[in-house]
């Protein structure tokens, strides 16, 4: 009597990836990782938007600037200071106010409703303004702030994206994924 043995070899996907805990993202059908070129694109228009909230401090700051060493006018500054400041202040405020709410609800900044992406746990659930807020922000931040490593961090941070699954640093830290909305 002859005994005979196959053996058949499966390929699992790795514990902890969106496809071995059947998420929408890691499952076929499911929304698609949004690429690298709109993640940049999202924070493109971020930035863009970050800095016009600005202009009217920074136009009144250099006509101020221009007012008193020009005309020779060393008061100049504070009313137009003031005021463009206040602008600035209560668009910023806007802003954050909007952002906050979008993220809240979608898991999207304005860049990223604009581009068509938003940011999900990596089981596909919707993730929560407090990771998205302190574990992909402000955690992620504060390396950043430390003199030569902070730079370093950043990078690092950044250069994670050109690994198979597209996800930076403070994705990993945060369990989170960038999916098309």
């Amino acid at each position: 009597m002859r005994i005979t043995t196959t053996m058949t070899m499966t390929t699992a996907p790795l514990p902890g990836s969106p496809a071995a805990s059947g998420t929408a993202a890691g499952m076929a059908g499911g929304p698609a990782l949004a690429s690298r070129g709109m993640r940049l694109s999202a924070a493109g228009l971020d930035g863009v938007i970050g800095m016009l909230v600005l202009v009217p401090a920074m136009f009144s700051m250099t006509s101020a600037l221009a007012r008193m060493f020009i005309l020779n006018e060393p008061f100049a500054w504070t009313t137009a200071m003031s005021a463009s400041c206040a602008i600035s202040g209560l668009l910023m405020f806007a802003l954050c106010v909007i952002t906050w709410i979008l993220v809240a609800r979608h898991g999207q900044t304005i860049g990223k409703k604009t581009v068509g992406i938003r940011v999900v746990r990596s089981d596909g659930s919707k993730a929560s303004l407090g990771r998205i807020f302190w574990l992909r922000n402000v955690v992620n931040m504060v390396p950043s702030l430390v003199p030569l490593v902070g730079s370093v961090y950043t990078l690092v941070d950044l250069l994670w994206i050109f690994g198979e699954r597209q996800r930076c640093l403070h994705d990993l830290i945060a369990d989170t994924l960038v999916i098309r909305a």
